[in-house]
């Protein structure tokens, strides 16, 4: 029996992978601009985002700058417990979950029915300009949008301070009441994020048939019947993405704007999970427990995400993967 014959099994399997290698190159080559356009994009996700994931053991570790991160010694998860046995760890968890929330069920439906009050503008130049003033809010910086909030409750010379002593009541410092951080932080986002939020919503309208419309309107479907049975569903696939997207970042309260919003008086209600973890990394030099806390915050979003997924996949046939 010969030995160095190959059987006809191998040699198809050979011809099999030297027939998908030569067709890799030569898609490779036929989308060459493509993948020089998208390499910026790539390089930056592999730098700033998969790259620094070596540092993620420094959770595990009781970490030293001066013997780095592979020389500081393992404390496996003494960190996490001291995280979870702290006093203020449901403070700063029910905070992060409450403005979450609250920012979902204001955020989700609100550039919905913005989106819906553009498509039924007939003026297109009236439309266009409504659009523009809607969405100019979100180029403004964070330290801009909550300059301008400041201007409206200041307690010295803000507007509506300013108005409430005309009709003769008291100035109030509204942020130093705690019970108003959080409609103030919710409100002020989705004033500056409702008009970007409802292009995606008016993007996905405009690839409606028309002819859907017609058919409504000939079976006699007035306005709203339109919008429940025709726009509605056409956009509810963009819908369950992007609360599908939202939900995956329900601890994720971006500590810029509270810090900035964030006083001694309301701290009860604004210190979150982002705040707590750059005052203990940053401030306090504790880099160990701030990667601890950091973790535990990503780990809770991913497993939110799949569990939104999934209930979206089950539900209907609209998920992300």
């Amino acid at each position: 029996m010969a030995t160095g014959l190959s059987s006809p099994t191998t040699s198809s399997k050979k011809q099999r992978l030297k027939e998908k290698t030569i067709y890799i190159k030569k898609a490779l080559k036929r989308n060459t601009g493509l993948y020089i356009i998208i390499s910026p994009a790539v390089l930056y996700f592999l730098i700033w985002h998969y790259w620094p994931m070596y540092g993620v053991q420094i959770a595990f570790k009781d970490f030293a700058p001066g013997l780095g991160i592979w020389n500081s010694p393992w404390v496996g998860f003494e960190h996490f417990e001291r995280l979870f046995n702290a006093y203020y760890f449901w403070t700063i968890l029910k905070n992060t979950l409450a403005i979450s929330i609250y920012g979902l069920l204001v955020g989700i439906p609100a550039p919905i029915i913005l989106a819906l009050m553009f498509n039924e503008l007939r003026s297109k130049r009236l439309q266009t300009v409504v659009q523009t003033i809607s969405y100019a809010p979100h180029f403004i910086s964070v330290v801009v949008a909550v300059g301008i909030l400041m201007f409206f409750i200041s307690p010295h010379n803000g507007v509506i301070n300013s108005i409430i002593e005309t009709f003769g009541g008291q100035r109030r410092d509204f942020l130093a009441e705690p019970s108003n951080f959080w409609h103030l932080f919710v409100w002020s986002g989705t004033w500056q994020g409702i008009g970007w939020a409802s292009l995606i919503y008016t993007a996905g309208m405009a690839g409606i048939s028309p002819e859907l419309y017609e058919a409504a309107y000939i079976d006699g479907a007035n306005k709203f019947r339109r919008i429940w049975h025709v726009t509605l569903p056409g956009i509810l696939p963009t819908i369950v993405i992007l609360t599908i997207l939202s939900a995956g970042g329900i601890l994720s309260v971006g500590f810029e704007k509270i810090l900035l919003m964030q006083n001694d008086m309301n701290l009860s209600t604004s210190e979150v999970i982002s705040t707590y973890m750059y005052k203990s990394g940053i401030l306090n030099a504790q880099y160990s427990f701030s990667a601890a806390v950091g973790l535990f915050n990503n780990v809770i979003n991913f497993i939110m995400l799949i569990i939104v997924n999934a209930i979206a996949k089950r539900a209907g046939e609209t998920s992300l993967w």
